[in-house]
């Protein structure tokens, strides 16, 4: 996959309004996630964020919801840039998030860098099932198994990037 310094949001969407990863958002996450390669030799997209004291459920450790946002949006921008490639397009097509289920396997501490890394499990024509992992400390926090799907006109989310 290229190499780029831009993330996907900022190449692809620099005025989404996101709350997760909309560049526009000065009150957002601002996820940056980037296509790469993984050691195993899979396509994935990988994000590296830092959380701030105002993102904790309690001293130290980040909000569930928090997580939520982070692998939700990230997974999203995986499904869209697969989606995009597969199709041939030169701009990822819109897509939603049609289902997400989260698992909290530990806290997650905010004192060091967290990780993200999604792959596409599974795809159809106009939807991926995307896998994720958040991982914080070095060890895994929260995984997230979640379907895409790439809207057509007429929806709210239509050409939003």
């Amino acid at each position: 996959m290229e190499s780029r310094s831009n993330s996907l949001q900022e190449t692809y969407s620099p005025r989404s309004s996101c709350f997760g990863c909309g560049p526009a958002n000065d009150q957002g996450l601002k996820i940056r996630s980037f296509p790469t390669v993984d050691e195993s030799g899979r396509e994935v997209c990988i994000a590296e964020w830092h959380a701030s004291p105002h993102h904790e459920a309690f001293p130290g450790m980040l909000n569930g919801g928090i997580i939520g946002a982070l692998l939700d949006c990230h997974s999203n921008w995986t499904a869209a840039y697969f989606l995009m490639k597969k199709q041939g397009l030169d701009h990822p097509p819109c897509s939603v998030t049609a289902d997400f289920h989260v698992t909290l396997k530990r806290p997650t501490p905010t004192s060091s860098s967290i990780h993200l890394k999604a792959w596409v499990e599974e795809s159809g024509d106009d939807r991926a099932l995307i896998r994720a992992e958040l991982t914080a400390g070095g060890k895994l926090c929260a995984t997230c198994v979640g379907t895409f799907v790439q809207v057509k006109p007429g929806h709210p989310a239509y050409h939003r990037w």
